[in-house]
């Protein structure tokens, strides 16, 4: 494992010494006297503090680290936009004859300017969810004939864990039980990892005051199996109330099924069943719901007969450029899309992986009315 991640730990190496370097010059251009001894041991413990973070069970200390580290993640992207630019700048001040301590403070003031005003609109975005609202009819008749529609509350990627916790968790169970639903589904990544923080913090208890009049149910993603604690995960889901399904269905009062299919990471461990597999059972009249992680196979799941299948897993990349690229490694990275009768929804997601900053992404839960061909 050590000599696959070895090309990324170098390549991490390369990138935080830049960073590190253009911290450096300019301390010493603004008479800041700290030896090199001194700050670059600081610089690389707060530049590794997430991997040292998860890594090492070093306690409040390592949250502390991880959280750091966590909000380094999104200064790498950052300056590695910005810092190139600024280098050009700098050539070009110097040529043109500006002298270069000036130049290093004057770049410097624009850069974290820059970097202040991303990293507060980033931050409001993860921290101020929206609701987008969905209004989608299935060919098929209502299952029941007082059954005018059926409310389904959505989420995917909370990511709790030691910095998204029971504050925001709170905001999702608030705004999910004022749209009154039916059902909600948690498309998975619901931990961010380790299952400690979730039991420490009490995450539960809130996350028990979650209600829909025909349950609560939630898949695995990656991040669940990332942290090693799935069983225990779900079985703690258990105890209050939210089936985690792992290729299995549910049939609710005779109005409708929920799907749930392992997350894609399972493939690697024993596999996971196709959804037509899955959906063979059931009884074709009735809506068919499903949850997969990641937005993969609408095509097999159109095919398989699913209604409504919801996904998260892209984040929609959480912060600029990274959207460019989810956009064209997935079907659909974000947003809905008609594939066949099917209709296919994937969330940003309502947490966030590594630091609480969204650029061109924004913290989401999704209410959707689904309405029947003869209503």
């Amino acid at each position: 494992m050590f000599i696959r991640f070895l090309p990324f730990l170098v390549l991490l190496v390369i990138i935080n010494f830049y960073i590190g370097w253009h911290g450096d010059l300019v301390l010493r251009h603004a008479g800041v006297d700290v030896v090199s001894w001194i700050y670059w041991p600081v610089f690389a413990v707060l530049s590794f503090g997430y991997l040292l973070g998860r890594m090492l069970k070093l306690g409040p200390i390592g949250r502390l680290l991880k959280v750091i580290g966590a909000y380094y993640v999104a200064l790498i992207e950052f300056s590695l936009l910005l810092l190139p630019v600024a280098d050009l700048a700098a050539w070009l001040m110097g040529a043109a004859g500006i002298e270069r301590g000036d130049t290093v403070m004057i770049l410097f003031g624009i850069v974290a300017a820059i970097l202040l005003v991303l990293m507060l609109r980033g931050s409001y975005n993860a921290w101020s969810p929206v609701v987008r609202e969905y209004v989608l009819t299935l060919d098929k008749p209502a299952p029941a004939g007082s059954l005018r529609e059926l409310r389904v509350a959505m989420a995917s990627d909370l990511h709790l864990g030691n910095v998204v916790g029971n504050r925001h968790l709170r905001k999702l169970v608030d705004r999910m039980n004022a749209m009154k639903p039916d059902v909600v589904l948690l498309a998975g990544d619901v931990l961010d990892d380790s299952i400690e923080p979730f039991l420490r913090n009490n995450m539960a208890a809130t996350l028990e005051q979650l209600k829909a009049k025909q349950g609560v149910y939630a898949v695995l993603g990656n991040h669940e199996y990332y942290g090693g604690d799935s069983e225990q995960y779900v079985q703690t889901m258990k105890k209050i109330g939210i089936s985690v399904l792992r290729d299995e269905t549910v049939t609710v009062d005779g109005l409708f099924h929920v799907v749930g299919r392992k997350d894609k990471t399972a493939e690697s461990g024993g596999g996971r069943l196709p959804m037509s597999e899955l959906t063979a059972p059931l009884d074709a009249a009735l809506p068919v719901l499903a949850m997969d992680h990641q937005p993969y196979g609408f095509a097999q799941a159109a095919e398989a007969g699913v209604d409504l299948l919801v996904c998260g897993h892209t984040h929609r990349g959480q912060f600029f450029p990274n959207h460019y690229f989810t956009r064209r490694l997935f079907e659909l990275d974000w947003g809905y899309m008609r594939k066949g009768l099917m209709h296919v929804i994937v969330s940003s997601g309502f947490g966030s992986w590594g630091p609480p900053i969204r650029l061109m992404s924004r913290s989401e839960l999704i209410d959707i009315k689904l309405r029947f061909r003869d209503a």
